[in-house]
């Protein structure tokens, strides 16, 4: 089994791999490939949830955050967390997940552009990979970018 086999994976940099919902046997790959970090934006009604992701990540001996981004309402909050925990993690290879990774590559799109000052022109093709954002998550990213656009 193949990284590239788990849902809409995308390999952002060295440091940071997205993707769909992992299967537990995906976890075990996840981790064999050296990422020891496991964050997980999903919602506990999400598509494909494992309701213990926690205890599965954990035994692979890789570390959880769930931060929970209700789709239809994502907010400042759920993107000031994840950027505080890809910081906390900066030295380790992290992935992060949702449900479709539509919530994610929204997410790292700011992050890209907030944090490591991408243009749009090179964030932006990471997360058309996977969708072009709704009304609801359109809004969000225009809220987020403000001054920069």
């Amino acid at each position: 089994m193949a990284l590239s086999d788990i849902c809409n994976y995308v390999q952002l940099s060295d440091q940071i791999a997205t993707s769909g919902q992992p299967t537990v046997e995906q976890f075990a790959e996840i981790k064999a490939a050296g990422y020891g970090v496991v964050v997980n934006l999903a919602m506990p009604n999400s598509k494909n949830w494992l309701p213990d992701e926690l205890t599965i990540v954990k035994a692979q001996g890789m570390t959880y955050q769930h931060i929970p981004v209700v789709w239809e309402d994502p907010t400042a909050e759920n993107l000031s967390d994840l950027f505080a925990t890809l910081e906390k993690n900066c030295d380790s290879q992290v992935w992060v997940h949702c449900a479709l990774n539509m919530r994610v590559s929204a997410m790292m799109y700011l992050y890209n552009r907030l944090q490591r000052q991408q243009s749009d022109a090179e964030a932006r093709p990471y997360m058309e990979q996977i969708w072009t954002p709704n009304e609801t998550w359109q809004g969000f990213i225009t809220a987020q970018l403000g001054e920069i656009g």
